[in-house]
This record gives structure tokens, C-alpha cells and sequence, in this order.
């Protein structure tokens, strides 16, 4: 497992408690040069971040705040937005600030750069690793994949059943694993459905003649999608009165491994139900080359190759 983490995920350990406990455990953190991390409380006029220790005070200056703020690469929305988070960084010194009151000099572009150089640049495609949401958009899931280090899931890899908007599958905060897709110019691009399970993996937890819990993901002129899983979906007759993304009761007439479809019949519809915590995941470390989801009787292939 890596020694490099999410934003947020070091603060609450002993090991990081007693690091930022004193000026002497600060200072001792400059002669070992560990990463350590405490709460960001401001986001000053000229966007260097503070840091409060409690006993002290400490400056993140503004080029020090990320990898790229200096040529620009990367926009100051990335320290506004970590005022009442947690930070990483390293400690460089101790100095006065203009009103000589003494104060600690912190850098958490140094602790990104030395994820990057020992993790993140030797992670290839098929990797598995750990990650944290940090914000949702239409096109998909922003998450730290180490020291505050960005990386994007699109939509459409989240999971193979399809959704409107990631808050339908993700929320802020929330510590999930990902899967290296590709690397490209130094830009690393996730995915996390494969992480998931097959069709047949999904399908074994139901049988025909049952009645379950799922969410209506889309609605057709043929039928509505009932997701059952994130990675399995069935579909359902036309009902009157239903919606996307509400919850349902269904009942499960048939499963065709061979054709790869879940026939349902939707029972009643819920603006709110049981909710599934977290995922289930059938991977969740070490490396993958290929992952099919197809069943081996189908016809249809589907495949993804890292």
C-alpha cells in the first residue's frame, strides 16, 4: 500500500497528532522531511493558505500551495477551495511575519512533488489504488489520488449502469478505489467500473421469482431501466407514475446469461428507500492487464483492455 494518501486521511492518526503538537515535533519535521497535515482555517487576499496548530500559526505561501500555481498550470480555485479542509504539506522553517509574531513556513507543493516522483510517476495503466472524492460535475468525479493530487473519473466509467449525474453514485468525501485507465502527458485518467464485477459476478446475487430493491436509472418508449447494482440493470415494463431516479420494488421474472438481461416487472416506486453503504468491490488492489464484463455464452463483448 502506498505511504501516500487523500487530503483528510493522515490528520486524525497519533503518529500525525504528535508530529504537530509542539515546536519542537514542527521542527523535528523539517530535519525529517515527513508529510504531515493540519486544518486550513484561511484563504488570505493574496491566497496564501493558514494553518492553525493551535499553539501556532502557519503559512502555506501562495506559489508553495500546489504543483503548477506558479506557471499557472494550475488555477488558485485549488487553495480557495481546501479553506476548512485538512492540508498536507512539509515544513520548511520558522520565521516572523510582518506583525513579529513568529510563524511556521510550510510548503504542500514539495509534499505533492515527492508523491508524484515516488508514487504517482511509477503507477501504470491496470494499477488499482485508492482515492477520495473532492468534487462532482456533470462530466464526472473529481478525486485526490494522493496529497491533494487531482485526477478525473468520467461519467461513463463510474459504473456500467448508466447515471444522470455522479451524486447518483458518489458523494464528496467519500474514499472509493480506482483503476489507472491511461497516462497521458503526465495526466492521469481513472476509471472505477471494472472494479465492480461482471455481469455474471452482479447476476448471482438475484434469482427469478424474487422481489428487490433497485433505482430507476432511465425511461424508455420500450421499458425503464431498474438498476440493480451499480454494474447490473434489468428492464422493466412500462408503469405509469414512475420517475427517474427514484427507488423501486421489483420482481424478477427472468435472467438470460446468454443475452445478458434481467426481465423485471416494478412492484411499487419509493422517493426514497434503502440505500446501499459504500461499494462492493470484487477487485480491490494490485494490478489488472484486462477486464471483460460480457458472460462467455453472449454474443456481445464487452471488454476493457489497460
Amino acid at each position: 500500500m502506498s505511504e501516500f494518501y487523500p487530503e483528510g486521511e493522515l490528520i486524525g492518526s497519533e503518529a500525525n497528532r504528535r508530529a504537530v503538537s509542539s515546536e519542537e515535533s514542527l521542527k523535528e519535521c523539517i530535519l525529517s522531511g515527513r508529510i504531515v497535515e493540519a486544518p486550513c482555517i484561511v484563504c488570505d487576499s493574496g491566497h496564501n493558505l493558514i494553518v492553525d496548530f493551535g499553539f501556532i500559526k502557519g503559512i502555506i505561501p501562495r506559489t508553495e500551495g500546489a504543483i503548477g500555481i506558479d506557471d499557472g498550470t494550475t488555477r488558485d480555485i485549488a487553495l480557495i477551495s481546501r479553506v476548512n479542509k485538512s492540508v498536507c504539506f512539509k515544513v520548511t522553517a520558522f520565521a516572523n511575519n510582518e506583525h513579529g509574531n513568529k510563524t511556521v513556513i510550510l510548503s504542500r507543493r514539495m509534499a505533492q512533488q515527492e508523491c508524484m516522483s515516488r508514487y504517482i510517476s511509477k503507477l501504470t495503466p491496470g494499477d488499482i489504488i485508492n482515492a477520495k472524492v473532492t468534487h462532482l460535475e456533470q462530466f464526472g468525479c473529481f478525486v485526490d489520488i494522493g496529497c491533494g493530487i487531482p485526477s478525473l473519473i468520467p461519467i461513463d466509467a463510474i459504473s456500467v449502469s448508466r447515471i444522470n449525474h455522479p451524486s447518483n453514485r458518489m458523494s464528496v468525501g467519500q474514499n472509493i478505489k480506482a483503476v489507472i485507465k491511461s497516462i497521458e502527458n503526465g495526466k492521469i485518467s481513472l476509471s472505477h467500473k471494472e472494479l465492480l464485477g461482471t455481469w455474471e459476478e452482479n447476476s448471482s446475487f438475484f434469482k427469478a421469482g424474487e422481489t428487490v430493491t433497485g433505482y430507476i436509472r432511465s425511461i424508455e418508449s420500450y421499458g425503464i431501466f431498474v438498476e440493480l447494482t451499480p454494474n447490473l440493470a434489468g428492464l422493466a415494463e412500462l408503469k405509469e407514475n414512475v420517475y427517474v431516479n427514484q427507488h423501486a420494488s421489483v420482481f424478477i421474472k427472468a435472467i438470460i446469461p446468454e443475452k445478458m438481461k434481467v426481465k423485471l416487472i416494478i412492484v411499487d416506486t419509493f422517493d426514497s428507500g434503502y440505500v446501499p453503504s459504500g461499494f462492493k468491490y470484487f477487485i480491490e488492489s494490485g494490478h489488472i492487464n484486462s477486464w471483460i464484463y460480457s458472460t462467455p455464452s453472449s454474443d456481445k463483448v464487452i471488454r476493457t483492455d489497460f
